[in-house]
């Protein structure tokens, strides 16, 4: 089983992947949660490595921006370790990209829950806070399913009324529905999978989603192999 690794600017230098490039950034620019979706990539078998370090995020097979908290302040701590130009060069140049819960909402425009604040502007579109309505628990946390599946590598484990796990206030409004890949109904209709050539993004938490989280995690380190 692969190592996971840490490691901040100035040590990439002499580092070697035991896969032959095969290697998958997780962006470590200060929020939680880093280091369960790293071990569910290496219990998978997959080598990951949590780093800060510009060049690593580059220059990996596939880079994974999980997020954790309000949107304002992640996408600060993200420009303020000067991850941003490093997470957009891996998507310039193909790199398979997963977004994670507010990690999806970064790779938008912008989100309602911090007016004026840019989002990474990769998807275009919103992340809008769940309407208030009787009975609806906001924040939408728990067990919701997955409805009307599209044929993408990432779902290929993934069957129709598949449970996963929410925490989230916000959820995905992107301006084309095309890219959509799952859709969740609470309260609203949104896309929780997200897939569009090699930009892909969960709301809900695959590390945390059991099974059905581990085919997602799988499907992204086969993809990153490719």
């Amino acid at each position: 089983m692969a190592r996971l690794r840490r490691t901040g600017p100035g040590r990439v230098n002499g580092w070697k992947s035991k896969r032959g490039g095969s290697l998958i950034a997780v962006v470590d620019y200060g929020v939680g949660n880093l280091r369960s979706v790293a071990k569910a990539f290496e219990h998978e078998d997959f080598e990951a490595m949590v780093t800060s370090d510009p060049a690593v995020i580059r220059d990996a097979a596939g880079v994974v921006l999980p997020g954790d908290g309000n949107f304002g302040a992640v996408m600060q701590n993200l420009r303020e370790t000067g991850l941003v130009d490093a997470a957009l060069t891996a998507v310039k140049a193909g790199r398979p990209f997963l977004g994670i819960c507010v990690g999806y909402q970064m790779m938008l425009d912008s989100s309602e829950e911090s007016p004026g604040v840019s989002g990474l502007g990769l998807i275009p579109g919103v992340a809008r806070r769940f309407p208030r309505r009787a009975g609806l628990k906001v924040p939408h946390m728990g067990w919701n399913s997955l409805e009307s599946l599209a044929d993408v590598r990432l779902l290929e484990e993934v069957h129709e009324g598949d449970m996963v796990y929410f925490v989230h206030s916000y959820y995905p409004s992107p301006v084309d529905p095309a890219g959509g890949a799952a859709w969740t109904d609470y309260g609203c209709v949104f896309p929780a999978v997200y897939c569009q050539q090699n930009l892909m993004a969960t709301q809900f938490h695959p590390e945390k989603s059991g099974k059905v989280g581990r085919g997602i995690i799988r499907a992204f380190g086969r993809i990153c192999q490719c």
